[in-house]
Parts: C-alpha cells; sequence; structure tokens
C-alpha cells in the first residue's frame, strides 16, 4: 500500500483498517515518507500488537514489512 505523500496520522490510520481486513499472519507492505511517518507508523503499528518484519530505504521512502498479529 503505498502512503506515500500521505500526512500524520492519516497513513496509520488507513494502515490500521488496511490490517484489520487482514488475517492474522498475513503480511502487509506499506511505503511511508521519511521524517515523521516512518517513526510514528511502525511505533503505532507495534502498540496495536502486530509484528515489523522489515524496514528498508528505497528510492528516498521507506518499505515496511508488517505481518498481522
Amino acid at each position: 500500500m503505498d502512503l506515500r505523500g500521505v500526512l500524520c496520522p492519516i497513513n496509520f490510520v488507513k494502515t490500521k483498517l488496511k490490517l484489520e481486513m487482514m488475517d492474522s499472519g498475513q503480511v502487509l507492505e506499506v511505503l511511508l515518507d521519511d521524517g515523521e511517518p516512518i517513526r510514528s507508523v511502525p511505533r503505532s503499528v507495534k502498540e496495536e500488537g502486530h509484528k515489523i518484519i522489515k524496514v528498508e530505504n528505497i528510492e528516498g521512502a521507506y518499505r515496511l514489512l508488517i505481518k498481522k498479529a
């Protein structure tokens, strides 16, 4: 899910809604901007009980892999 250009907290809300539609154990890929989004979204996702599998910098943005709890 490409959330580059989406401001906080909307990017987390969209991530949370997408995760709610998924089954436990499924993996969601999210693309985020540098700065506040990559600091806030992973933290909030972990607080919801999900697992961050991978974070990688790609072309000035970040690719986040989240495993649904």
